[in-house]
């Protein structure tokens, strides 16, 4: 069984002056969140969408849902005060539900990061399968350097070594329920992402590599590129 966890609980603060939170921000008069769910919805392979939303626009988000005819939703809880308790959230009312098996694949991914496609959630799903868990990434192609005073640099990376980490990233659902339990008894709830948070468990990491525009929509930059992107494919079908 493979479940798709969205996680939409941020309120988009560096996004500047916007009137709702960025995930509910249109594009084509579509809401970016619908952009993202509609790939999961679409996929024969994914059985059933959990969903961590803002709790003041879940009401917003199930007239969507109906109005968008995404049937797959199962789950939708409030999101938390860091998107690592968010996406635990929208974990945790997978793991509670005692229909589904706790082997089951949990697909995390951001409501946030509308660009991807069929291919790259089914390359996911596979990796899993033969590795045991999955992280989309995409290769750095530009010098990354590191600094401790943010000031100086203190070494170059090889990037042909060096990966940026995106979305899916895909682990089993008893696996990463029992990692957000530790971490939260822990008080470290501020992880970047879940594969951070695995790494941390002593989690050896597999990847698929995606494409370097799937973006996360943080600033609105970003979203005039998916914007822009959209229309350019659009007018390419």
């Amino acid at each position: 069984m493979n479940i798709a966890v969205i996680f939409a609980g941020g309120v988009g603060a560096r996004m500047g002056n916007i009137d709702r939170p960025k995930q509910f921000l249109e594009v084509d008069g579509i809401p970016v969140i619908i952009h993202t769910l509609l790939h999961f919805e679409r996929c024969e392979k994914i059985d059933y969408i959990s969903i961590a939303c803002i709790s003041e626009y879940i009401s917003y988000l199930k007239e969507l849902l109906e109005k968008y005819q995404i049937k797959k939703v199962r789950w939708i809880s409030p999101g938390g005060d860091t998107g690592q308790l968010s996406i635990f959230n929208g974990v945790k009312a997978v793991y509670d539900d005692l229909e589904i098996d706790r082997n089951a694949t949990i697909l995390v991914h951001d409501a946030v990061r509308p660009m991807i496609d069929e291919e790259l959630i089914l390359n996911n799903i596979d990796n899993i399968e033969k590795n045991g868990n999955s992280v989309t990434v995409c290769g750095a192609i530009e010098t990354i350097f590191m600094s401790k005073n943010n000031k100086d640099i203190d070494s170059i990376l090889n990037r042909n070594n060096a990966y940026h980490a995106k979305a899916p990233q895909c682990f089993r659902l008893d696996e990463l329920y029992n990692a957000h339990i530790d971490a939260i008894e822990k008080k470290d709830i501020n992880n970047w992402d879940s594969c951070s948070l695995m790494f941390k468990n002593g989690v050896t990491l597999s990847f698929v590599l995606g494409k370097s525009s799937n973006i996360k929509i943080t600033t609105m930059e970003d979203f005039y590129i998916f914007e822009t992107m959209y229309h350019l494919n659009k007018k390419r079908k």
